[in-house]
């Protein structure tokens, strides 16, 4: 039986992130895994967003059963997973801005105020810097900051 919406100006057609919060309660409690799939696609485009936080709501007072289960493992995963892309998007950062800067990565390293295996562990995404230093990174990759030659 495909899923309906009462009292709701919504479609069950319409994109995820315009159904009103009784429109999610009822595709949690009353829809079919092929009726939750828009849902799981909403949370993987935007983890922390307002579906996210409107499921939030819902499972902080539902019962626990599998299908809540299944939505707090949904949202966890998305987030685990869009956390993991951003780690690597600023190891590839650290990267790009080592090679654009024409230093070794020793001396990258000393000039931003790090030692080489830590800014190593920046690099590999293993850890990820302070905002700070990833600025001080970013501004040590611009040619106008890198040092000089010392022949002319």
């Amino acid at each position: 039986m495909a899923l309906k919406f009462r009292n709701v100006d919504a479609l069950p057609t319409d994109p995820v992130n315009t159904w009103p919060y009784e429109a999610l309660v009822t595709a949690i409690e009353r829809g079919l895994v092929p009726d939750w799939h828009p849902i799981f696609d909403e949370l993987k485009r935007d983890p922390w967003g307002p579906v996210s936080r409107k499921i939030e709501r819902y499972l902080s007072y539902a019962p626990v059963d599998g299908f809540t289960t299944l939505f707090r493992l949904a949202i966890e995963r998305a987030r685990s997973n869009a956390e993991n892309r951003e780690r690597a998007e600023v190891a590839e950062q650290v990267r790009s801005a080592i090679a654009a800067s024409g230093l070794t990565a020793a001396q990258f390293a000393e000039r931003i105020g790090t030692s080489a295996s830590r800014l190593s562990t920046y690099a590999t995404g293993a850890v990820t810097p302070s905002s700070h230093l990833l600025l001080r990174i970013e501004q040590c990759a611009k040619p106008s900051t890198a040092p000089r030659s010392a022949t002319r």
